[in-house]
């Protein structure tokens, strides 16, 4: 059992019957994603959405029951990995590409779980490039005013072709190497015409599993 899949069997065990449970998106939810269509075979009751198309295929797979946007309302617990975490709780997410529905969905999540292998838990955000999600229409202009931000993008790129979210966008990812003021930052690059939103999530998370090394989890409660 590897480190993503530690912290997301843990995190899959404050899923109780009869919670409305948000599936997130990448390697390390995919493991909840399994370790909770396990819990369903075995007789768990929940209702679930998820953050991507893909998290959506491998839920139905495992038989968790998916219900529309308009008829769940809002979720008791989201489980979700991120890129990075630093001492606040403050994440950047969105390497998987997913960065958009999975913020939507932890917005509307009475808790978000983050699940990680500890390298992912930082001193300060910035080492992982920080996507920005970005629509197509005059992309090379909101490129540029990422460029006069100082944030270094680059467009992600599928093959040779750039890189399409789910929602038909493009994503930007920012090299920054640190993050000085992560809140102040993710006003101002959703301020940006263009900018649909950004892969910083503030303020959000709730609880953070870490899978360290050694076997152990560290799992952290943010005070309210």
């Amino acid at each position: 059992m590897n480190l993503k899949q530690i912290a997301a069997e843990r995190a899959a065990e404050y899923i109780q019957d009869g919670m409305k449970v948000g599936l997130g998106t990448g390697s390390t939810a995919y493991y909840a994603i399994c370790k909770l269509g396990e819990r369903v075979r075995d007789g768990l009751q929940i209702q679930a959405v998820a953050t991507s198309e893909a998290s959506d295929k491998l839920a139905r797979e495992w038989g968790i029951p998916i219900i529309p946007f308009d008829q769940i309302g809002r979720l008791d617990i989201t489980i979700d990995g991120a890129d990075e975490v630093d001492p606040e709780f403050n994440l950047i997410k969105g390497g998987g590409g997913a960065l958009l529905r999975e913020k939507i969905v932890a917005a509307n999540s009475d808790q978000l779980i983050i699940v990680a292998d500890g390298s992912k838990a930082v001193d300060k955000l910035g080492r992982f490039p920080l996507p920005v999600e970005v629509v197509p229409f005059a992309s090379e202009w909101t490129f540029k005013s990422l460029e006069s931000m100082g944030c270094s993008p680059e467009w992600r790129m599928n093959g040779d072709e750039r890189y399409l979210t789910d929602n038909g966008n493009l994503i930007a990812d920012c090299r920054m190497e640190a993050i000085e003021q992560a809140p102040d930052l993710n006003i101002q690059l959703n301020m940006l015409p263009g900018v649909v939103d950004n892969g910083l999530f503030i303020n959000m998370a709730n609880i953070v599993i870490l899978a360290k090394e050694d076997g152990s989890i560290d799992e952290l409660h943010r005070s309210k």
